[in-house]
């Protein structure tokens, strides 16, 4: 072969090598779930409408007005009679929670959902090589990533994030470390774990925007394998295809609706302002005006919806113009599970899941949001029709959506909104 001809295919075969060469990149820095565990706490710890009016009794701070708030905030909340609780409310210490109430919760979930997951993957702990922990409202010393490496024994050299006061949209925070490390390390496991801790942060107090957090969140928790190994592909459950964030720290009125802080007697918990409905449109929109050039040329045949309470997810509803089949899974994920702050998008993911609305080639968009002000989303592929295997809403998914969503309290307390003076008032002793 002349110099020419070697020329000519040098010119002609090199374009074609790099292209290659960048389009093999790409495929080891796709982002996969292999797998998600959802806690499912065990039943002693469910908060069903005798134990939640035993607890609003203990608290000596409320009179007749808050009572009637509560009843309200509760009846419209969306939340049944199968949410969890933190073990401290079961005990009557939720005045007096100790640093122990704070790593027993977190242990009893860290201890099920990692070990559930891992077993049912076949994935050593030495294998992962990520590790990033998100629990919002607690910090420890040594820090929660530090207690799931020494219970599970995990490589010394692990790449650890612990990720604090990023709220409900943690979650997606979380994944989008792991997908900007999966594009630098090749071949690797990502544990993600995200949780939210009540023991310390129940409400004894009697502020109004400070007791509706009690009647929302609930506990709760999910762990989530995620690799970039191309040959696990076949195994992989969902593709990560975009993840977009916003955030609208900047405005006052948005940092300001939602936050930790101490009443005017001192006690500390979650103050949610009126301005939340507006701050989360807004963001909401912002968001969307990102993503949807994203996925407008594919679309999206689900809608996974954070379960911040009724009001934001007929909001996002009414925003999205969605049907009510499209907001099934996360009306009966708030019903079922309450919100369980970061990890509430996969007990919605869980239950189509287990509805086995996921087949192959459905496209599937996140969306939450958390305190700062954020509203972060990302969209999925669904790479394999999903629900064989089984998860949180397996022993009552048959029973799902129920035939009416009302909830007991106004039929047990709705007595209260007939007494008219918060001066004579008093609550019946229970019989």
């Amino acid at each position: 072969m002349d110099v020419p001809m070697l020329v000519y295919a040098f010119l002609i075969f090199y374009p074609l090598f790099m292209l290659w060469r960048r389009i093999d990149r790409k495929r080891d820095r796709e982002c996969y779930i292999l797998d998600y565990e959802c806690h499912k706490p065990t039943d002693d710890r469910k908060l069903d409408t005798e134990c939640s009016g035993q607890v609003i009794l203990r608290n000596k701070n409320l009179g007749l007005n808050e009572y009637k708030f509560l009843l309200r905030a509760i009846v419209s909340s969306g939340i049944g009679e199968q949410t969890y609780g933190p073990r401290i409310i079961f005990n009557g210490q939720e005045e007096n929670p100790t640093l122990q109430d704070l790593i027993s919760e977190m242990e009893e979930f860290f201890h099920d959902s990692i070990g559930k997951l891992l077993a049912r993957s076949g994935i050593a702990p030495k294998e992962i090589d990520v590790l990033v922990v998100n629990v919002s409202m607690q910090s420890v010393v040594p820090s929660l990533p530090a207690m799931i490496i020494n219970h599970y024994k995990l490589r010394e050299d692990v790449k650890v994030f612990n990720l604090t006061g990023m709220g409900c949209s943690a979650s997606l925070i979380s994944v989008n470390i792991v997908q900007n490390i999966f594009k630098t390390y090749k071949n690797a496991y990502a544990l993600v774990v995200t949780s939210e801790s009540l023991s310390p942060n129940w409400y004894a107090g009697s502020d109004r925007s400070m007791i509706l957090a009690n009647c929302l969140f609930r506990s709760g928790g999910c762990a989530i394998l995620l690799t970039n190994k191309r040959a696990l592909k076949h195994r992989a459950m969902l593709k990560l295809k975009c993840l977009v964030r916003t955030h609208h720290g900047a405005r006052d009125e948005s940092y300001d609706c939602c936050h930790q802080r101490e009443d005017d007697q001192g006690r500390s918990g979650f103050h949610l302002d009126r301005s939340l409905p507006k701050v989360a449109t807004r963001a909401l929109v912002d968001n969307l005006r990102e993503i949807a050039p994203k996925i407008l040329p594919t679309g999206v045949d689900h809608f996974c919806i954070h379960t911040g309470g009724k009001a934001v997810i007929d909001g996002i509803g009414v925003s999205l113009d969605l049907t009510e089949h499209d907001l099934e899974p996360a009306r009966m994920t708030l019903h079922r599970f309450g919100n369980t702050s970061a990890s509430s998008l996969w007990y919605v993911l869980g239950y189509m899941e287990a509805k086995r609305r996921l087949k192959k080639g459905d496209r599937v968009l996140m969306m939450s949001f958390g305190a700062g002000f954020k509203c972060n989303s990302c969209l999925w592929e669904v790479l394999r029709d999903l629900g064989d295997a089984g998860n949180a809403w397996t022993d009552c998914i048959d029973s799902y959506p129920p035939n009416s969503l009302t909830n007991p309290f106004l039929e047990k307390y709705g007595w209260i909104n007939n007494e008219d003076d918060p001066c004579t008032f008093a609550f019946p002793s229970p019989s």
